[in-house]
Order: C-alpha cells, then structure tokens, then sequence
C-alpha cells in the first residue's frame, strides 16, 4: 500500500514531542505508526479495530 501521499496526524496531547502514536486516515483503513520507530512501518487496521483501541486506551485497559 502506498503512503506517500498520506496525511500523519497525532494527538494535540502530544506537545510536539516526536514520541507518539500517528494515525492516517485511509478511507475504509486507518494506519497506525509509532513516530519514534517509522522504520517499522504502519499497522493497517480496520475503522472498528481502531475504534476499539481508542475506547480501550482511553479508559485504561491493559495490553
């Protein structure tokens, strides 16, 4: 999957800082990628997976 063209967003939380979770939106699919290690690559996830983790993270589940 190509993106290059893709818009990289992370939380306003994030201060700036280069450490963060980045999500672009790719239509049906949202990336995901950890800005501190780009040279792994995204995840590909589907609207509800990411939807899902956002809810877990935000109401503290573990990993």
């Amino acid at each position: 999957m190509d993106l290059s063209q893709a818009r990289w967003r992370k939380s306003s939380y994030s201060g700036g800082a280069n450490d963060c979770v980045e999500l672009a939106d790719l239509g049906v699919h949202v990336a995901v990628r950890d800005s501190k290690a780009l040279e792994r690559g995204p995840l590909i996830l589907g609207r509800s997976a990411v939807a899902m983790l956002v809810a877990a993270v935000a109401c503290g589940e573990p990993g």
